[in-house]
């Protein structure tokens, strides 16, 4: 366990909880989850300030953070999630595991936030649960889902679930298609130890649901625009 990983349980945790509990106080009175998504932002670039975590964001002209989307990316690392919120200035929530709803004060805050408890699986009631985030995608709130479905540990590119596109024809909102370059890193599969280091998220053009005849034809599309900027800004990390 190295220092950062120590900071980690020290001060990121505790923090972490402590603005959750504020977050489940505020949502009692404010049913928008704007606060809460402003909170989770700025803890995102907390994190990544104090584990020494630079974060280059390439894209900005490609949304609008008036807006809402369904962001999709790669998984590439633990840190995905902060590193993600505290980049992109959306009122974003994430699609988690049902697991995580149970945790006290930390999972309540998540789903009087809106973020979307999904069950773990194939089956038919796992996505019933995860096609509920195309209601957060209507209410006006961008969703962001995983389509590998898990990290991968190398860095490359895993096979995509449908899951995600049939969400995103559901909802109606542009698909927003984010390369996460570098935070498998950061956090390693397997592994306790934080590195520092620079994670480079780009934000690809959004595509419309509606201009494709099928999931299928979205979900490829969506992979050659991640898999592209991969490739491009992948090859030329320092």
């Amino acid at each position: 366990m190295n220092l950062r990983t120590l900071l980690f349980f020290l001060i990121i945790i505790p923090v972490m909880f402590f603005g959750m509990s504020g977050a489940l106080v505020v949502s009692i009175f404010e049913r928008t989850g704007d606060s809460f998504a402003r909170l989770a932002s700025w803890w995102g670039r907390f994190s990544a300030g104090v584990f020494g975590i630079a974060i280059e964001v390439i894209g900005k002209e490609n949304y609008r953070t008036d807006r809402n989307y369904l962001v999709i990316s790669n998984h590439a690392g633990m840190a995905d999630i902060p590193l993600l919120l505290g980049a992109m200035r959306l009122n974003l929530r994430f699609v988690a595991k049902e697991e995580l709803g149970r945790i006290p004060v930390f999972g309540w805050a998540l789903k009087r936030s809106g973020y979307v408890m999904i069950k773990r699986g194939q089956n038919r009631e796992a996505l019933k649960s995860l096609l509920a985030a195309a209601d957060v995608l209507k209410s006006g709130r961008s969703v962001h889902i995983f389509p590998e479905g898990t990290r991968s540990e190398t860095g490359t590119l895993l096979p995509f679930k449908r899951g995600a596109f049939l969400v995103a024809q559901k909802g109606g909102a542009p698909l927003l298609p984010v390369t996460i370059i570098g935070s498998n890193l950061i956090t390693p599969k397997k592994s306790l130890r934080i590195n520092r280091g620079t994670v480079r998220i780009v934000i690809g053009k959004p595509l419309e649901p509606a201009g494709f005849s099928t999931v299928e034809a979205l979900m490829e599309a969506s992979r050659k625009a991640i898999e592209a900027n991969l490739v491009r800004y992948g090859s030329s990390q320092n």
